[in-house]
């Protein structure tokens, strides 16, 4: 899509704006303030992974980094990290899974240190 950014230098806030042609749009205006000195700024940019490349890296070592397996919540962030690497392919709701799964655990521990 041809979304272009930009810094607005009357209001100083970011703009996006969609342009289909910029050689007949003509001089973008803020739609917040109406100036129009805006300066085009870099917008950032996603690129597409195969799925071995996502694979690889859920496999590399290094997501596994400040990962405890006794400390549900460090468990439930890694989760959520490779839910979000694994997108549609995690399924429906799994980040909600994760936080039920976490309090559940949460649950657990607390009525074993209540019985002690």
């Amino acid at each position: 899509m041809p979304i272009y950014e930009y810094l607005c230098q009357g209001c100083q806030r970011k703009v996006s704006l969609l342009i289909l042609n910029p050689s007949t749009y003509g001089r973008p205006k803020c739609p917040s303030c109406g100036s129009a000195e805006l300066e085009r700024i870099m917008s950032r940019f996603r690129t597409l992974r195969s799925e071995e490349k996502r694979m690889e890296k859920l496999a590399d070592p290094s997501s596994f980094t400040g990962l405890d397996e006794n400390d549900p919540s460090s468990v439930a962030k890694w989760a959520k990290k490779m839910g979000k690497e694994l997108g549609d392919e995690a399924g429906e709701g799994f980040d909600e899974m994760v936080d039920q799964t976490m309090e559940e655990e949460m649950n657990k521990s607390n009525d074993g240190e209540s019985l002690e």
